[in-house]
C-alpha cells in the first residue's frame, strides 16, 4: 500500500483548527480535575486566547500562495484564510457572551467552551475543503457539535426542541448534499472540485439530468445550512430553544463557513456547466429568502426570534452576491431574476471580484453585529422567564437608555448596522454586495433587496424605540454586569462604527482576500 506524501506544508492551513481543537482537549482534561463548585472562569479566557491565536494565524497565511494540499482535498488561499478570521472572530465575540450567562445559570462547564471551539475547527476546515467527501465530513463536524451546542441546557422544554428539531432537519439536509455529490460523482468519476470542470462539460452531452439535479441536490444543501427560504424552517425555532451565545456562533460561524463552501464548489465546478443554472438557482433564492426573512420579521415582538429572522433575510442579501458571481453576459431586456443591459458597464471579471469580495466584507460586518446583538440580548434576559416565552420581549429593551446608556449605544450601533444604516459597517456591506450585483446587470434583485431592506429597517429601529423612548417597565429587575459580555460588546461595538466609517483599508485588503484558489 502506498502511503501519501504529506509535508509540513500540507498541514500549515490547518493550524488554526489545531489549535482550536488541542485547546478543546485541554478544557476537556482540565475539567476532569475539577470539582462542582470550582472557579471555572479560565476556560471562556482559553477559549478567547484560542480564537485570537487562530486568527492571527489565519492572517499570516492569507499572504501566503494559493496552493493544494493533502492531495488536492484541501485548498490554502486568501479566501480560506480571511473565513477563518470570521470564524474566528465570531468564536471570541460569542465566548465572551457565555461567561455571565452560564454563570447565571450554574452551567459553566469545560465541554460547552470545548464543543464551540470543535464546531469552529470544523468551519476553518470546511472553508477550505475542496472535495466533496472532505467537505461532508466537516459539515458533519460543525453540525454535531452546534447540535450538542443547542441542546446544551436540558432544563427545560424549548432547548431540548430546539435540538431535537435542529438534528433532525440538519440531517436531513446532509442527506441531501450527499446524494447531490452522489449523483455529480457518478456524472464525472471524481469528486474533488478541481478535476471536474471538464468530465461535466463531457456529461452535460450525454446524461444532463445528473449534472442538473445533482447541482439543485447539492445546493438545496447549502441552503439549508444558510438558511435560505424555502429551507429556513428550522432557524427561528432553534435560534429561540438555544443558548443565546451559542446562537450567536451559529449566526455568525455557521453561516460564514457555508457561504464559504458554497461559493467554492459553485465557482470551481460552475466552470463546467452553464452559468444559467447556477444564476437562476441562486437569483431565485435570493429573491424569496430577502422577501420572505424581512417580512416574517416584522411582527416578531420576541427579539430573538426577530434576530432569527433576520439572519433569514441577511442570508438573502449574500445570496444576491452569489448570483453575481455567476452573470455570463447581461442580455437586453429587463428581467427580474436575470441579468439586464442596464448595467454600470464594468467589465464583468471586475463585477464578479468586487462581488466576491461584496460577500467576504459583508460576512465581517455580520459577525460583528449579530454577535454583538446576541450578547446583549443574553446580558438582559432572566432564566426564570425563558420558558414563559417573555425573556425576550421587546419589553426587556424599554428604557434601557436611562438604565445602561453604554448597552443602549451599542444595541443601536448592532441594529443600526443590521439595517443597513450609515455610518455603520452594514450599511458599507450593502453597498458593495448591491454595487456589484448592479455593475453585473442583476438590477431587478437589486431594487427587490433595496425595498426589502428598508422594509426590515422598521424592526430595527423599533428596538432603538423602545430602548430611547420608552418608560423603564415597573418591577424591572436590576441589570447583573459581567466583563465578558461588556468586553464583547465593546470590541463589536467599535468594529461596527470604525469599518463603517474608515472602511477603505478593509476593502483594499479584501481585494487580496477575495482569491479563490484555481479561480
Amino acid at each position: 500500500m502506498n502511503l501519501p506524501n504529506l509535508t509540513l506544508a500540507d498541514f500549515l492551513p490547518m493550524l488554526p483548527a489545531i489549535i482550536m481543537v488541542v485547546a478543546a482537549c485541554v478544557l476537556l482534561l482540565s475539567e476532569v480535575f475539577l470539582s462542582a463548585t470550582a472557579s471555572r472562569g479560565y476556560q471562556a479566557v482559553l477559549t478567547v486566547v484560542a480564537a485570537v491565536a487562530s486568527g492571527a494565524v489565519a492572517v499570516g497565511l492569507m499572504f501566503e500562495p494559493p496552493q493544494e494540499v493533502f492531495l488536492g482535498f484541501g485548498v490554502l488561499d486568501p479566501f480560506s484564510s480571511f473565513l477563518t478570521l470570521v470564524v474566528s472572530v465570531g468564536l471570541g465575540l460569542a465566548a465572551l457572551s457565555a461567561v455571565g450567562f452560564l454563570r447565571k445559570r450554574g452551567a459553566e462547564r469545560g465541554e460547552f467552551y470545548a464543543l464551540m471551539l470543535f464546531a469552529s475547527a470544523g468551519m476553518s476546515l470546511l472553508a477550505m475543503s475542496s472535495e466533496f467527501i472532505t467537505i461532508f465530513v466537516n459539515i458533519e463536524v460543525l453540525s454535531i457539535a452546534t447540535y450538542a451546542l443547542t441542546a446544551y441546557l436540558r432544563r427545560g422544554t424549548r432547548p431540548s426542541e430546539a435540538g431535537f428539531k435542529y438534528f433532525i432537519l440538519g440531517a436531513f439536509s446532509s442527506a441531501v448534499l450527499l446524494y447531490g455529490t452522489a449523483l455529480l460523482y457518478g456524472a464525472t468519476g471524481t469528486t474533488k472540485l478541481n478535476d471536474m470542470a471538464g468530465p461535466l462539460q463531457q456529461a452535460l452531452s450525454t446524461t444532463p439530468a445528473l449534472v442538473y439535479v445533482g447541482a439543485v441536490l447539492i445546493a438545496a444543501g447549502f441552503a439549508f445550512k444558510v438558511a435560505a427560504v424555502p429551507f429556513h424552517m428550522w432557524t427561528p425555532d432553534v435560534y429561540e430553544g438555544a443558548p443565546t451565545p451559542v446562537t450567536a456562533l451559529m449566526s455568525a460561524g455557521v453561516k460564514a463557513a457555508a457561504f464559504a463552501s458554497l461559493v467554492r464548489v459553485f465557482v470551481t465546478v460552475g466552470k463546467g456547466m452553464d452559468p444559467k443554472l447556477p444564476l437562476m438557482l441562486f437569483a431565485t433564492l435570493a429573491l424569496l429568502t430577502m422577501i420572505a426573512g424581512n417580512l416574517m420579521a416584522i411582527p416578531q415582538r420576541n427579539v430573538k426570534r426577530m434576530l432569527a429572522y433576520s439572519s433569514i433575510a441577511h442570508a438573502g442579501y449574500l445570496l444576491l452576491g452569489v448570483a453575481a458571481l455567476f452573470v455570463a453576459a447581461p442580455g437586453e431586456s429587463f428581467r427580474l431574476l436575470s441579468a439586464s443591459s442596464l448595467s454600470g458597464g464594468t467589465p464583468l471579471d471586475v463585477a464578479r471580484s468586487d462581488a466576491l469580495r461584496g460577500i467576504l466584507y459583508y460576512l465581517l460586518a455580520y459577525t460583528f453585529s449579530a454577535t454583538g446583538a446576541f450578547a446583549m440580548v443574553s446580558a438582559l434576559e432572566r432564566r426564570e422567564d425563558e420558558e414563559k416565552g417573555t425573556a425576550w420581549d421587546l419589553e426587556r429593551f424599554a428604557g434601557l437608555a436611562q438604565r445602561r446608556p453604554g448597552w443602549a449605544f451599542a444595541m443601536a450601533a448592532f441594529m443600526l448596522s443590521l439595517g443597513g444604516i450609515p455610518p455603520t459597517v452594514g450599511f458599507m456591506s450593502k453597498l458593495l454586495i448591491f454595487q456589484a450585483a448592479i455593475d453585473v446587470g442583476l438590477v431587478g434583485l437589486t431594487v427587490v433587496a433595496v425595498l426589502s431592506s428598508a422594509a426590515g429597517a422598521y424592526y430595527y429601529l423599533r428596538v432603538v424605540v423602545y430602548m430611547f423612548m420608552h418608560p423603564i417597565p415597573e418591577g424591572a429587575q436590576p441589570l447583573e454586569r459581567n466583563w465578558g459580555t461588556e468586553a464583547a460588546l465593546v470590541i463589536a461595538t467599535v468594529a461596527v462604527v470604525l469599518l463603517g466609517i474608515l472602511p477603505g483599508h478593509v476593502t483594499d485588503w479584501l481585494a487580496q482576500a477575495g482569491t479563490l484558489f484555481g479561480q
